[in-house]
């Protein structure tokens, strides 16, 4: 899988986004000059395609092929069209559901999550395009495949994806710490995104600021948080309840 997912060669990359192929990962050579690499430089720039540079060593690591100092990491599935998924569901369900992920980086936790959002039946899952957690063979065998099932897209910043739900009629749901109301005393029937921060660092403060709802989890004992994975299939089977129940 992970052989099938890494193109090496700085022409094949170049092709490769020419074609508007999903690379997730672009790894270059650090201190490497020519106008091909300025010329791939420019093309994920424009694509914003998330960039590294890196010692040759780690680019040998990667493929053991003539990579000519440029390494990049495809995904194996097809990201849906940010306005294209939300308008499409925004016609056809009532009370769609979509799950934002903010700063989450941890590919098995992607993959978990995932899969329960397949089981709850989210709408579609909206993500950066940098930094964000790969699709990976990790998260395909973490999420039993239901990567390929539930529509996952990709935008530029939350912020705009926020603005978009919102003037879309969508109502913002985040889960934080700081909130004083607990999801079970959230309304869930109605069109609503939920999203979710990395466990390191939470949603960011611009993105709280957005929200239109805010809801934590009751927690006891002396563990301050829960796995993001565990915490978001709580929001997403209370919001399934609740809904069932109608």
């Amino acid at each position: 899988m992970e052989q099938e997912t890494t193109i090496y060669g700085i022409r094949a990359i170049l092709e490769a986004l020419e074609a508007n192929k999903s690379v997730d990962k672009l790894f270059l050579q650090r201190g490497l000059q020519g106008s091909l690499i300025k010329s791939l430089e420019t093309a994920a720039r424009k694509k914003s395609i998330n960039t590294v540079y890196v010692p040759v060593e780690k680019l040998d690591r990667l493929t053991p092929h003539n990579h000519q100092g440029a390494v990049a990491t495809i995904s194996p599935i097809e990201f849906a069209d940010f306005e294209t998924l939300i308008n499409t569901v925004m016609d056809s369900k009532k009370n769609p559901l979509f799950l934002l992920l903010d700063q989450l980086s941890d590919v098995r936790n992607f993959g978990a999550i995932i899969r329960t959002a397949s089981c709850t039946g989210v709408d579609g899952i909206i993500i950066q395009k940098k930094g964000a957690a790969p699709v990976t063979a990790d998260t395909i065998k973490t999420s039993a495949g239901a990567v390929f099932n539930v529509p996952i897209t990709k935008v530029d910043h939350l912020k705009d994806a926020v603005y978009y739900l919102q003037g879309s009629g969508v109502s913002i749901m985040a889960a934080t710490e700081k909130a004083v109301d607990l999801v079970y005393d959230k309304d869930f029937n109605q069109p609503i995104g939920i999203i979710m921060g990395a466990e390191d660092v939470g949603i960011s403060p611009a993105l709280l600021k957005l929200s239109d709802h805010q809801a934590k989890l009751p927690m006891e004992g002396t563990i301050a948080s829960l796995n993001v994975s565990v915490a978001c299939s709580v929001f997403l089977y209370e919001a399934l309840r609740q809904r069932m129940a109608q």
